[in-house]
């Protein structure tokens, strides 16, 4: 990634055009990329806290590899979301047991207590972090009483534009402590959060939390 850009003058329509169009332009090139983010450890770590045919959400499933797909094969109903259209055919075709429909995770269309668990790899921190409180109010009511939750943040805060794959991309997160506290003000008990470095060497910032309503 490369070339940052001032985004002061965007509002937030520009930013999720960003974010939409330039997923919808890479998604091919994002579906062969994917693997070398896998996260396999996090993954068993959430589906060993599951109970058998589980129903999971996974907010921002891009292609649906390498997590609907491996929720899927463990058996749990999986329903994936994503707010670009090219990703949402290509996780139909990749993981054809599992749902998918095209969504702004700002704005869940699912009645409350529809989720035993939630995911959300890479994705959250393409949405303004002025957002992101609303974004896990919004997970909580979604997943029921003792569900639980694995989401990646960033590992400090930050938020520009920078070339990726081809394309621009819109990041923004906040740094670790502040995106725990708002976790924790929603009414999850974290279970772990934990700096963790992918195979990309890149770092990011891992919660793993339980639904106490």
């Amino acid at each position: 990634m490369s070339a940052v850009r001032p985004i002061d003058y965007m509002d937030i329509t520009e930013k999720k055009r960003i974010v939409r169009n330039g997923y919808d332009k890479i998604a091919s090139i994002y579906d062969r990329e994917r693997y070398k983010y896998g996260n396999t450890t996090e993954l068993r770590d959430f589906a060993g806290l599951l109970t058998e045919s589980a129903e999971i959400l996974d907010v921002g499933c891009g292609a649906g590899v390498p997590v609907s797909k491996f929720l899927a094969e463990k058996g749990f109903r999986v329903t994936g979301i994503d707010v670009a259209e090219n990703m949402i055919a290509l996780a139909g075709k990749n993981v054809p047991q599992a749902r998918f429909v095209k969504m702004d995770m700002t704005q869940l269309g699912f009645a409350e207590n529809s989720f035993d668990g939630l995911t959300a790899f890479y994705s959250i921190f393409h949405v303004p972090k002025e957002f992101h409180a609303k974004i896990f109010s919004g997970f909580h009511d979604v997943i029921r009483p003792g569900g639980i939750m694995l989401v990646s943040m960033g590992s400090n805060e930050w938020e520009g534009i920078e070339d990726y794959l081809g394309t621009k991309m819109f990041w923004s997160y906040y740094g670790p402590q502040r995106s725990l506290g708002m976790i924790k003000q929603c009414g999850f008990k974290i279970i772990f959060d934990r700096h963790i470095l992918n195979s990309a060497d890149e770092r990011h910032y891992w919660i793993l939390a339980k639904n106490t309503k």
